[in-house]
């Protein structure tokens, strides 16, 4: 389903000033902004890909806020909302959020699938604390070879070609 072109707009520029006022650390002003551009999406809002994004938004608030019961709950709706499932930066906050909640089992979950899904760049923003943390509870693959190590490979004498 898609939204009327109208409420789009508008639900587009309410987020859009929400921004704005969030980068300077206006975040109680963002947040309404957020919430009533929530407000505008027509029945269940987990229905609209808009969603997933407003929740995000809202969630970021309250994580900057330190407020994680909340941060957790917005996450917790946008990963129900469409392409909220499998979006790395959604699970990494539902995890980082579960984890500051004392939620480990779960924050490890959540923070694999941002893993998976992100690569070890998504955390390159964040407190170290929650790589090091989903270290201490999966066995992460070290950096992939590079281009070079993997020619050096296919060209080693010392290893019999592949038979078909």
């Amino acid at each position: 389903m898609q939204l009327p072109d109208d409420i789009l707009a508008e639900i587009t520029e309410l987020c859009r000033r929400g921004d704005a006022l969030a980068g300077p650390g206006r975040l109680d002003e963002a947040k309404t902004l957020y919430v009533d551009a929530l407000r505008l999406l027509p029945g269940d809002p987990r229905d609209w890909a808009a969603s997933t994004w407003i929740y995000v938004a809202i969630g970021d608030v309250h994580f900057q806020r330190r407020v994680f019961d909340r941060a957790y709950k917005c996450f917790h709706n946008a990963v129900l909302c469409p392409d909220g499932l499998g979006n790395p930066y959604v699970h990494l906050r539902l995890g980082q959020t579960a984890f500051e909640l004392g939620r480990d089992d779960r924050a490890a979950d959540e923070l694999m699938r941002a893993f998976m899904g992100g690569g070890p760049g998504i955390f390159d923003e964040d407190d170290p604390k929650y790589l090091a943390f989903l270290r201490t509870r999966a066995d992460l693959a070290p950096t992939p070879p590079s281009a070079e190590e993997n020619r050096m490979c296919i060209e080693d004498p010392s290893v019999p070609p592949l038979l078909d």
